[in-house]
């Protein structure tokens, strides 16, 4: 009895320790959580203000008619180049020419008259000298040729007219450049009487393009000129441009509630792959810095559930404890002076990154954030370091918080999911 009672005895403790274990495990795997890191780097950081636009050429010319008729030939088509002075196309002249030739006649004509005029009146001076006519007779004459002298000029007027009407038959370029757009085709009937028919467009070089960008109310503060363009067209997804921003115009136009400004942006064209008429995605650079500490912004959005911050608490005041008061006191000095001195710079504000310590616990790092362009955002702070981790989000305890904290961080203002400036992070020094 004795040994099968140590026997069960040992059977038990045996059972009892393994079930320990099991509890054990259980509980630790119930209180680790998985964490998703995300290094601090070093690198450079733009900030942007984002738009669309139009492309198009610096100069684009309309050439109409000022007479009507039919269009008896077209010299261009689209695409070509032409030179300034260049015909295009030709109006049927034939009743141009009619009214040449009939102005041509009424000149004759009053110029007839006019001879005729100018013979009775010096015929009637030299009578009227004599005494042989009557004065009345004589200025009656008189005002007779000066009648057919102002119809002479009249009539001659008329036939400049009648001639230019003859050449503007003839239509020709006004500028150098390429045809664009060709509205008309040979035995097509134009009509200028109420307004000038459009006939061709021409762009003047194509070498140097423009881009008229629609850029909000609450971003075009951030615009001035010679700031950096980058964009792309959508017919050359992988490939990025660069242009310059040129003008700021001042006047405005609302469009579904929203004011929009116009910003004129150069852009050199030498390669040829623009053209107009192009949608372009342009982003504003509207600061920059270089050479500095930066981070994911799902880092700076992470936030512990109430249980870690409750522990993170209590290390903290735990080491609070074991250092001395001569170093608190100076740590918060330190910490005071960067506050003032963040504050103070601008577009700067605050937030919090949480790592892992070299036990293992939940640690806490107030940073100063700069700059931002929307994926990452610059950081500065104290025991920051290049290829540091800081965790970037956790399981699945804690992930409707860092959802939650997400959807409501600062870090996604307007001008940001634009890729405007930096945002405003909880917390501080």
């Amino acid at each position: 009895m004795n040994k099968r009672q140590s026997f069960v005895a040992i059977a038990l403790v045996a059972v009892i320790t393994v079930i320990a274990v099991i509890v054990h495990r259980s509980a630790f795997a119930k209180e680790t959580t998985e964490y998703r890191f995300a290094a601090v780097e070093r690198g450079n950081v733009q900030s942007t203000v984002s738009a669309t636009g139009t492309l198009d050429a610096l100069t684009t010319v309309t050439v109409g008619t000022q007479v009507s008729g039919q269009v008896a030939q077209i010299l261009v088509d689209f695409n070509d180049r032409v030179k300034k002075g260049q015909l295009l196309a030709r109006i049927d002249p034939t009743l141009a020419q009619q009214a040449v030739a009939d102005a041509q006649a009424n000149l004759d004509k009053a110029q007839a008259q006019a001879l005729q005029a100018s013979r009775d009146y010096s015929r009637n001076r030299e009578l009227t000298d004599a005494g042989l006519v009557a004065k009345s007779a004589f200025e009656q004459s008189q005002a007779s040729a000066s009648v057919a002298s102002a119809s002479v000029k009249s009539a001659r007027v008329a036939l400049e007219r009648a001639q230019q009407n003859l050449a503007y038959t003839n239509i020709y370029a006004p500028i150098d450049g390429v045809v664009v757009a060709r509205n008309v085709d040979a035995g097509q009937t134009v009509a200028a009487s109420l307004s000038a028919p459009e006939l061709f467009k021409i762009a003047n070089d194509l070498s140097q393009m423009q881009i008229l960008a629609q850029v909000s109310e609450s971003d075009i503060a951030q615009i001035a000129q010679d700031q950096p363009v980058e964009f792309t067209v959508q017919a050359l997804p992988v490939k990025t441009f660069k242009g310059t921003v040129k003008q700021v115009r001042l006047q405005s136009a609302t469009q579904d509630n929203v004011v929009n400004y116009t910003v004129v942006v150069a852009v050199d064209n030498t390669s040829g792959k623009l053209l107009p008429g192009m949608t372009a995605r342009a982003k504003f650079l509207t600061k920059s810095a270089e050479n500095v500490l930066t981070v994911a912004n799902s880092a700076l959005r992470f936030r512990p559930s109430d249980e870690q911050l409750a522990e993170l608490k209590k290390n903290a005041q735990a080491a609070r404890t074991q250092n001395q008061t001569t170093t608190t006191t100076t740590t918060t000095t330190t910490t005071t002076r960067r506050n003032r001195t963040g504050n103070g710079r601008s577009g700067s504000s605050f937030g919090t990154l949480y790592y892992l310590d070299e036990k293992g616990q939940l640690a806490v790092a107030r940073v100063r954030t700069g700059i931002t362009d929307g994926t990452t955002t610059q950081i500065e702070g104290r025991n920051l370091k290049e290829n540091m981790q800081v965790i970037a989000g956790s399981g699945a305890n804690t992930t409707a918080k860092t959802a939650q904290s997400a959807s409501n961080s600062p870090f996604q203002s307007n001008s940001q999911q634009q890729g405007g400036g930096g945002g405003r992070a909880r917390g501080g020094f």
